[in-house]
């Protein structure tokens, strides 16, 4: 008798609410059943289902009602991690270090050096800025370093 009771209850607010929201939670009872269906010896959700539920999770306010198979805090847990592995995705570093200096910058560099030997770096950088070309003075320095430890390679 009071599952008929329920089941009444359950009719009237069906008719009465939303379509949406009736839709949304039989597609959250029917994701349920294709999990309990699956010939397996113990329950095992894949990630599209733990994706499936922190999306309902999301759109349906009443998620939580619907949910049978797990606690709603393991689908707050599993949203948490996902929010937490995008924001790691989205933060990352697509190219740690400096930028490089583009080849043709290093050999006007080397070019300079070699046609005015008293030019430092100060000059060079002061050159380079003339010419529109954006680099910082240490990068410029450290370029002229290199060039003294390398042995020309044009000359034989």
């Amino acid at each position: 008798m009071l599952t008929l009771a329920f089941s009444m209850v359950a009719y009237i607010r069906a008719f009465f609410g939303p379509r949406h929201q009736l839709a949304l939670e039989a597609a959250a009872l029917r994701q349920q059943l294709v999990v309990l269906k699956r010939n397996q010896t113990h329950l095992r959700l894949h990630r599209l289902d733990r994706f499936f539920w922190t999306v309902l999770r999301r759109v349906y306010s009443g998620w939580a009602e619907a949910l049978i198979i797990v606690k709603p805090e393991t689908v707050v847990s599993w949203h948490r991690a996902g929010f937490r592995l995008f924001w790691r995705w989205r933060s990352r570093q697509l190219r740690p270090g400096r930028p490089k200096v583009s080849g043709e910058i290093r050999q006007l560099i080397g070019r300079m050096k070699a046609e005015n030997p008293t030019w430092g770096a100060p000059r060079i950088h002061g050159e380079l800025l003339q010419l529109g070309f954006t680099i910082a003075e240490p990068t410029v320095s450290r370029y002229l370093q290199q060039l003294k430890r390398r042995p020309d390679e044009g000359k034989a």
